[in-house]
């Protein structure tokens, strides 16, 4: 069993006033994939150190499998860890550096010798147990950072933004294989991110975090289709979330939204008693017209960029840039006025005061 529990957990480097962690409190399951993601200075990295004992509290606790580590050293948490760079020693060969952490452990030979063909075949190595790490590809030497941290068959693995020295390509190809090996390990991981398309194509959880504190957890694609607050939304997606001021009508028992001179349906809310909020919608989820309708916002067309799969497009409305992800098949072009329709189960509604959703309740099945 290697469960993680965290609580209330603060840490204040020297010679600054604002938390690193601000009184976080965080329980991770045994076997989970959890992911840290957020902008730099996050708190992200130091979450991750407290959870390794490379890094201690000011205050709060820290517990694996049960035990009270806290104040153990990070040799006794029965933990591995996979760094930014890949700290692997040029001068040995690959399997002398899968091996490493064994033979500081004097496990015997044999022992090493079985758990290294393990790993490397596992990460697919074998062919090159024998290199130097100069003699490798980036992707390869990173495949031997992570195989160095799990052939000592500690309950959690830790990974700081493990990818983030790959290219575009490596990368993607990279979270493939860890994907893959994740699903064989069973392992407790905690990996840190600062790229959104990373937290969510890998964790079973997600946990966004801001100035030190966790402001959203949540699976993956819960925490991109229903942000928390606007920061999240904003962060999370490439494009970011579109964010539009309006006024919130209702008639009848029926909620309509005042949005750039238009009334556009809302099919369900919650007992929100202000008028102003804030729409906030993905740019897939609106759909370009040619025709006009009520309930269809004027925009004009300021960019177009294709992007292989899809065309996106800038657009102004009422004075605010906004992103909408379209078919290859559009053929707006610039200075050209289109006609905007919301996908009303995917309007997002948030506070303008406070930028946090605003609850809703759902529509019954």
């Amino acid at each position: 069993m290697a469960e993680i529990v965290l609580h209330d957990l603060v840490k204040t480097y020297p010679g600054t006033k604002v938390r690193a962690t601000d009184d976080i409190s965080l329980r991770v399951a045994d076997g989970e994939f959890l992911v840290l993601v957020g902008p730099s200075g996050c708190g992200k990295t130091t979450l991750l150190r407290l959870i390794a004992g490379l890094e201690s509290p000011d205050a709060g606790t820290v517990h694996i499998g049960g035990r009270d580590v806290t104040d153990l050293p990070a040799r006794q948490r029965n933990l591995s860890m996979v760094f930014q760079s890949y700290a692997i020693f040029p001068h040995l060969r690959v399997r002398q550096n899968i091996g490493f952490g064994l033979a500081m452990r004097l496990m015997p030979k044999p022992e090493i010798d079985r758990r290294v063909a393990e790993a490397a075949e596992l990460l697919d190595l074998t062919d090159v147990l024998d290199r130097h790490p100069a003699q490798l590809s980036g992707g390869q030497r990173q495949r031997v950072a992570v195989a160095r941290a799990i052939v000592v068959d500690a309950g959690v693995l830790l990974m700081d933004e493990p990818l983030s020295n790959l290219d575009a390509l490596l990368r993607m190809q990279f979270r493939t294989e860890l994907k893959r090996l994740v699903g064989k390990l069973g392992t407790t991981i905690v990996y840190v991110t600062h790229d959104q398309a990373e937290a969510l194509s890998l964790g079973d959880r997600v946990a966004v975090m801001r100035q030190g504190r966790i402001v959203q957890l949540g699976p993956p694609l819960q925490v991109y289709d229903a942000p928390a607050d606007e920061f999240v939304g904003g962060f999370l997606g490439a494009p970011p979330m579109n964010f539009l001021p309006a006024r919130l009508e209702r008639s009848a028992g029926r909620a309509r939204l005042h949005l750039a001179d238009r009334m556009v349906p809302l099919p369900h809310l919650g007992a929100y008693n202000g008028a102003s909020v804030t729409v906030g919608i993905r740019a897939e989820n609106l759909e370009v017209h040619n025709v006009d309708a009520p309930d269809r916002l004027p925009a004009r067309v300021e960019v177009v960029e294709p992007t292989g799969a899809a065309i996106l497009l800038t657009v102004d409305v009422a004075g605010r840039s906004v992103k909408v992800q379209t078919p290859t098949t559009t053929t707006a072009s610039v200075g050209q006025v289109v006609f905007l329709s919301l996908d009303p189960d995917r309007i997002r509604l948030y506070d303008p005061a406070t930028s946090v959703a605003i609850p809703t309740i759902e529509p019954a099945a």
